[in-house]
């Protein structure tokens, strides 16, 4: 006997109660792994069940002739997606870090039951597509085919030819149509192509060219077909004819002769851009027809040749003879330059001198920007008389570190001639460090040329730049706004 044991000191067992809730709490921080096999067999089993559905779907949509058919098969497939969106494949465990030096990767049941769900989910979608393939054809796609041609007969330019070409392959679709319908429409008798080029521009304008009153031609048949009330299982054959014959139209139609199809010199030639010349003076023709074309002030054969001559040389040209003819016809294209950082653009905009809210708005996005930008821009804004610029410029006056951007702003002040822009002026006369800013800064004051915009300049009759000077003498000439 031990002497703990002699004394009465022998440990006593542990309590039967206390090993039961030991082994309790034990059995809490295992994980159940039967009740994770029972989940994965009960998806294992609805998976089968799945499976065979797929099957008997696929049997029923390949036995479906009629559109009644099909509708008893969607539904069925819609609630069959919905049952399979709901079921959730567990996540596979995490693979501990001993694993990553196992020779064979460990394939868990939760990978194998979702690659035969993606499976499932694959085929569904199939099904799905075999479901909407199957469907039609309808009536209402030959309608929408048809309304699509037609769309690419109004909104596409035409020459002479391409109407000719368009003409008769209306007359060619209209006689298989109505055979098709039994229908009896017809196009116009007197359709024909325009001859002249601007007169074209002037019919189309009033929906009555060639391309309007085919047009209105397809807009009856496309009537035809509605009232004709087509079954897409009883009719299916003549619907299916009525597409074939659209396409065979579609086709036709894109085979004719666009605008676009001819080459810039034969497009300039139809329209007339050469009709001014008797003979050639200077090379290219182009440039003698353009001479021509800006004595007599004809914008609009200045801005075809802008538009489709792609050669620098002649863009050159025709941004000149618009700079000189300064026409409001040419705010349009020239604000589309104008905010692609085009100076001549922005130059063109300051002749022509309109002060429209779209062109302000373009200049005034390079007050604050680089001095190759800021000078015409500076000009433009001034030679508009545009008031909404005076604030912005004013800034560029009072803060810019550049004595040609200050003397730019002061000169673009005095030809808006606002006199808000006084004081700043003045102010810019009085500090500035350069004596061309401030000289800019008195002719300014002159342009605006009120009393109080005088008497600032005429103060400075003394002054160490002779530019101010000259200014100055000029103030006290200049009768008072």
């Amino acid at each position: 006997m031990s002497e703990d044991e002699a004394n009465g000191d022998e440990e006593p067992a542990d309590e039967p109660d206390e090993r039961e809730a030991a082994n309790e709490v034990e059995a809490e921080d295992e994980p159940d792994l039967d009740e994770d096999a029972n989940e994965l067999e009960a998806i294992r089993g609805q998976l089968d069940a799945f499976e065979t559905q797929i099957e008997e779907f696929d049997a029923e949509l390949e036995a479906a002739e009629t559109e009644d058919d099909l509708d008893e098969v969607e539904p069925k497939l819609k609630a069959f997606r919905e049952e399979l969106e709901g079921l959730e494949i567990p996540d596979p465990p995490e693979d501990e870090e001993d694993d990553e030096d196992d020779e064979e990767d460990v394939v868990y049941p939760e990978e194998e039951l979702q690659d035969r769900y993606d499976e499932i989910e694959s085929d569904l979608e199939e099904l799905e597509d075999d479901l909407e393939d199957q469907r039609g054809p309808y009536a209402e796609d030959v309608i929408g085919e048809i309304e699509g041609v037609s769309g690419t007969i109004t909104g596409t330019r035409w020459t002479i030819e391409g109407e000719e070409e368009l003409i008769d392959a209306v007359d060619d679709f209209l006689g298989e149509t109505n055979d098709l319908l039994g229908a009896s429409v017809t196009a116009p008798e007197d359709l024909e192509p325009t001859e002249c080029a601007e007169l074209r521009e002037d019919v189309l304008d009033e929906d009555e060219g060639v391309p309007e009153r085919l047009a209105a031609t397809l807009e009856e048949v496309t009537d035809a077909v509605e009232a004709a009330d087509l079954d897409p299982d009883e009719d299916a054959g003549t619907i299916a004819a009525l597409l074939e014959a659209t396409d065979e139209f579609e086709s036709d139609v894109d085979d004719a002769t666009e605008w676009t199809d001819l080459k810039v010199r034969e497009q300039l030639r139809r329209e007339g851009f050469y009709d001014v010349l008797d003979h050639v003076k200077d090379f290219p023709p182009e440039w003698h027809a353009l001479k021509v074309h800006e004595k007599r002030g004809n914008v609009e054969m200045i801005l075809l040749a802008l538009d489709s001559l792609g050669s620098e040389f002649m863009e050159e040209h025709c941004l000149e003879s618009l700079e000189r003819m300064g026409p409001e016809e040419a705010i349009e294209p020239m604000v589309q330059k104008a905010n692609r950082r085009d100076t001549t653009a922005m130059s063109i905009l300051g002749k022509i001198g309109v002060d429209d809210e779209q062109v302000v708005d373009t200049l005034l996005d390079y007050v604050d920007s680089n001095v190759q930008l800021q000078r015409p821009a500076f000009r433009a804004l001034g030679e508009i008389g545009a008031e909404d610029a005076v604030q912005p410029i004013a800034e560029e006056l009072a803060t810019n570190d550049d004595p040609t951007v200050r003397s730019n702003a002061a000169r673009a002040l005095g030809l808006i001639g606002d006199t808000r822009a006084i004081e700043p002026l003045a102010d810019v006369l009085e500090d500035d460090d350069a004596d061309r800013v401030r000289a800019s800064a008195a002719w300014a004051l002159n342009q605006i040329s009120t009393a109080e915009a005088l008497e600032v300049v005429a103060d400075y009759a003394d002054d160490r730049a002779y530019l101010v000077q000259a200014e100055a003498e000029r103030a006290d000439l200049e009768p008072a706004a």
